[in-house]
């Protein structure tokens, strides 16, 4: 599966990290990363491909799907989020039925922000119940598009075509998608339960401070704009905690290894 990652040269590092955390907590995850670049091109491999893309967000978006179809499954992941957690056995689970399910256009499974503290706000009273008894809730407009999700294509092709050229900074993407109206064929969903923990990578440009200190756990090298954070520590989903048993056989499994 294509991972479209909204990035830049600049934000090298940052991606690399994000796709470091994808190995680290999902080892047999099934993308294929495209990386838009527009000087500072990296290896080719069986999980990454460098595109040449223009400097513009839309653009290089656009760029990145111009061999999907519309109908096509991807990946939606901005460098601007990280994993940390994820129930992966669900998410696979998850994979599996929105793929054999037409109509779906995007599933999210972090539920967090908007989607879980303004439900009146986010989501359409619409549900679905997959076959395992996960509940989907039907979400209102672009809710929560920047969160890494499962999106067919069609839907990043007609948001990022319908964003001006110069966008001022990815910050502005917000306001900006506001005044764009979801077509209503397309129905993106969220799980009632959370299954994914994210970081925030950065802050108006900045390195957040929970962002810096996993790097600083890898060999990833940082550059000099990205030596000091912004101190905040920003992060987004919790996952339900386990039980006394579940703690129990970590600790016991823990002491096996």
């Amino acid at each position: 599966m294509k991972a479209i990652v909204l990035t830049f040269d600049r934000h090298r590092a940052i991606t690399q990290h994000l796709m470091l955390q994808y190995q680290r907590i999902w080892p047999d995850h099934p993308f294929r990363f495209r990386i838009p670049y527009q000087q500072l091109r990296g290896p080719d491999s069986e999980r990454v491909e460098y595109v040449e893309s223009p400097p513009e967000i839309a653009a290089t978006i656009l760029r990145l799907l111009q061999d999907t179809e519309d109908e096509e499954w991807v990946y939606w992941c901005s460098d601007d989020k990280y994993p940390i957690d994820f129930k992966v056995e669900k998410i696979n689970g998850l994979l599996q039925y929105v793929l054999t399910t037409p109509e779906i256009s995007g599933l999210l499974f972090c539920r967090a922000r908007a989607t879980l503290d303004r439900p009146d706000l986010a989501l359409h009273s619409r549900q679905l119940v997959t076959p395992a008894g996960d509940i989907l809730l039907e979400r209102k407009g672009w809710y929560q598009i920047w969160i890494h999700q499962f999106l067919k294509a069609k839907v990043l092709r007609s948001l990022f075509s319908q964003l001006p050229l110069k966008i001022p900074s990815a910050k502005a993407l917000d306001a900006l998608k506001d005044q764009i109206p979801k077509p209503d064929e397309y129905h993106l969903f969220v799980t009632e339960q959370n299954f994914a923990v994210f970081g925030e990578s950065t802050k108006r440009g900045v390195i957040t401070r929970n962002c810096l200190e996993s790097i600083r756990q890898t060999d990833i090298e940082l550059p000099e704009w990205f030596q000091r954070s912004n101190g905040e520590w920003v992060t987004m989903g919790k996952l339900p905690e386990k039980t006394p048993w579940q703690k129990l056989r970590s600790r016991i499994f823990s002491r096996k290894s």
